[in-house]
């Protein structure tokens, strides 16, 4: 296994939620053949093992895309062993995953979206005033959360005309983005006025620091996220990713070419931006029902 991961970590650029991902899957199905078939090397594993082993997590009630994304991380070990001549056949060749329906990410509207960022500016503490400028920019640049939170203070250039952050994106891919008044301004007065009262050790580089003034988790933003959004009278399902779909949503709803969406997010590939034009359609199609007099009939 160690010696899978260290050829996604070298040969793939895996990033270190891809890895522990990947080590969490694996762990979980060496576990289950210890206890279902002790003994079984690598080698001598078949198909009807692995079957037994999804049956074992849809038992288990796992969702059709964790169980799918758990045989897909099998599929991947496995061909690498057969690569490596560690084994001759590949016992996952005929293993069929999950059949899981491609499901349009939710994006909230302008209006929720206000109300959102609206919810730390009631508040007068340092964590507060941390939190409007991290929601800002979140939303203003479509980051995803590991970006967000991996930011130094000197990724912000504050100094240049217009104001830039950069970022280091999936692939170690390093994108530079434009950032709007709102967000520039918010990030002043934080960077300026507030980080300071946060952090304790003036060589900490994290731009987001907890009231530890250590750099703010990906676990940490969460749950600030979650806490406003339940403030605001917005779905409990919101997640980091929410604030990602609805900046790459509300672009193109905007009129910013596709492309240009693709590069903002660091997508590799514009198929993988392509869903949202999808979400501007369903968009469109609702106001046309609710305003077309025979949308109805």
């Amino acid at each position: 296994m160690d010696q899978f991961l260290n050829f996604l970590a070298v040969e793939k650029n895996a990033s270190q939620n891809t890895l522990a991902a990947y080590r969490n899957d694996l762990l979980q199905f060496t576990s289950f053949m210890e206890q279902a078939f002790p003994g079984v090397a690598p080698e001598a594993m078949t198909k009807d093992q692995l079957v037994a082993f999804v049956e074992h997590l849809r038992e288990r009630k796992y969702k059709d895309t964790t169980v799918a994304r758990k045989v897909a991380s099998l599929k991947s070990f496995f061909s690498f062993l057969v690569g490596e001549g560690i084994i001759e056949a590949d016992p996952t060749e005929q293993v069929k995953s999950p059949q899981v329906g491609k499901q349009l990410p939710r994006a909230l509207t302008v209006e929720e979206v206000d109300e959102l960022l609206e919810q730390p500016a009631r508040r007068n503490t340092p964590e507060a005033r941390r939190d409007k400028a991290m929601l800002e920019l979140a939303y203003a640049t479509g980051l995803r959360v590991t970006e967000l939170v991996s930011l130094d203070v000197n990724d912000v250039a504050l100094e240049s005309d217009p104001v830039t952050v950069r970022c280091v994106g999936k692939g170690d891919k390093e994108r530079v983005l434009t950032l709007p008044p709102t967000a520039v301004d918010e990030l002043r007065q934080y960077i300026f006025h507030v980080r300071p009262r946060l952090v304790r050790n003036r060589r900490e580089a994290a731009l987001f620091v907890n009231r530890r003034g250590e750099r703010l988790t990906r676990q940490g933003f969460w749950l600030i996220l979650k806490n406003y959004a339940k403030e605001a009278g917005l779905d409990t399902a919101i997640t980091p990713h929410t604030l990602r779909h609805t900046y790459a949503t509300h672009m193109l709803a905007g009129g910013m070419p596709l492309r240009y969406v693709q590069d903002a997010l660091g997508h590799a590939s514009i198929s993988t931006t392509q869903i949202y034009t999808h979400l501007t359609d369903q968009q469109k199609r609702k106001a046309y029902d609710q305003a077309h007099p025979r949308a109805s009939a």
